[in-house]
This record gives C-alpha cells, sequence and structure tokens, in this order.
C-alpha cells in the first residue's frame, strides 16, 4: 500500500491517544467525584435537600463523560461525534433537573 505509514493504514484516520500520565490524572480525577459523592451522601442536611440529587446527578454526568471521552477515546474522534454523543446528554440531564426542580416545587414529588 502505497498510503501505509507508521503502522497506519491510512494517515488521514490516524490520531494521538492518551498517555499513561494522562490516565493517571483521569483516573484520580474520577476517583475525587466518586469520594464526593460517598461524601455528599454523608451529610444529612444535604440529603435532605432538594439539591441532593441534582447534585448526584452532575457529578454522575461528569463521570461518565470524562469516562466516554478518555478511555473510550471519544476526545480524539472528530468534533462532530463528540457533539452528536454529550449533547443530548446535556439536554437529557438539562431537562431532568428542571423537572426534579418543578415537582419538588410543586409538591408533586416528596423530599424527606
Amino acid at each position: 500500500m502505497a498510503h501505509e505509514t507508521a503502522g497506519h493504514p491510512n494517515p488521514d484516520h490516524a490520531h494521538e491517544h492518551p498517555t499513561w500520565k494522562q490516565y493517571k490524572w483521569v483516573a484520580l480525577i474520577l476517583t475525587v467525584i466518586t469520594a464526593l459523592e460517598v461524601w455528599a451522601y454523608y451529610i444529612p442536611a444535604l440529603v435532605a435537600s432538594v439539591f441532593f440529587v441534582p447534585l448526584l446527578l452532575i457529578m454522575s454526568a461528569a463521570k461518565f463523560a470524562i469516562v466516554v471521552l478518555f478511555y473510550m477515546h471519544l476526545r480524539y474522534d472528530h468534533r462532530l461525534f463528540r457533539l452528536l454523543f454529550t449533547g443530548p446528554l446535556t439536554i437529557a440531564m438539562a431537562t431532568l433537573i428542571a423537572l426534579l426542580f418543578l415537582l419538588a416545587r410543586t409538591g408533586a414529588l416528596h423530599v424527606s
């Protein structure tokens, strides 16, 4: 093949990958977010507040995005793929959080 370079059959599709240092930072960030989620559960005033579930949803969505972007290499794909994947997730999470606040405010959602 005339276009084969550096082990990649098509140089147009060659892209970088995270380094071990980046993987370690990503793992550390995921660990910190998980520790914050567990810590938040042990604060009774926060658990009783209307902000508890949206806070956990935001932290969970952040972890999801980090895993997808780095461990599934979506960060290194074309920007359109990132937007197609994270855009609907952002819209869905914003909708869920808005509904949680709306239902809590109208009394339809019992927050204990």
